[in-house]
């Protein structure tokens, strides 16, 4: 066996399953920011607005209302401060484990629940597509948010039910938190040969 061919051998189980991580995110889900949400409709109850992702993440990251934002949250009696927490708070996790907590059935059930609120403009395809999102979001950094989920989700428009947005980042928020939490570029004791 060539010097070439036994370093192949030589990397960590854990840094093969990341890589195969990475792999099977990419196939599933390629392309997720040429496909990502370019709009978000907003529902509080009658209400409901269109707002472009860029307009939303801007407001999630500065604080910054457009007029259009700062006038349906007005009008739908909700506090923007509220919003904006539940858009920029910040879950660590891990992708790989992530990924598969979600294509188990607990991870879909949790799901199926969260699609009730943040879903596709059909109503189809709800798992798939926030399953996408969440590992999308996950897969840069090991943390997920919620503006991220949005802007990551891979169908032009999602619609989110707004009366019910914080009650399911919360829900989300637990969830993932109680995920392992496994290093996976650890030192592991190096095998020399």
């Amino acid at each position: 066996m060539s010097q070439k061919e036994s370093n192949v051998f030589r990397y960590r189980p854990q840094t093969i399953s990341f890589i195969f991580g990475l792999v099977v995110a990419s196939v599933l889900y390629p392309g997720a920011r040429a496909d990502a949400a370019e709009s978000v409709v907003l529902k509080y109850l009658f209400l409901r607005e269109t707002i472009s992702v860029p307009e939303l993440a801007t407001f999630a990251r500065t604080g910054e209302l457009s007029s259009t934002l700062r006038t349906y949250l007005k009008l739908a009696g909700r506090d923007p401060n509220e919003l904006r927490r539940a858009l920029t708070q910040e879950v660590k996790v891990n992708p790989n484990i992530l990924s598969r907590v979600l294509n188990n059935p607990f991870g879909e059930i949790m799901l199926d629940q969260v699609s009730e609120v943040i879903h596709t403009p059909d109503n189809q395809a709800n798992r798939q597509s926030l399953r996408g999102a969440l590992v999308s979001s996950a897969l840069p950094d090991g943390q997920i948010t919620l503006i991220e989920t949005l802007e990551n989700y891979p169908t032009p428009e999602v619609h989110v039910e707004g009366q019910r947005l914080v009650e399911v980042a919360q829900r989300i928020q637990n969830v993932l938190r109680r995920l392992p939490n496994i290093r996976f570029w650890s030192q592991a004791p190096s095998t020399k040969s």
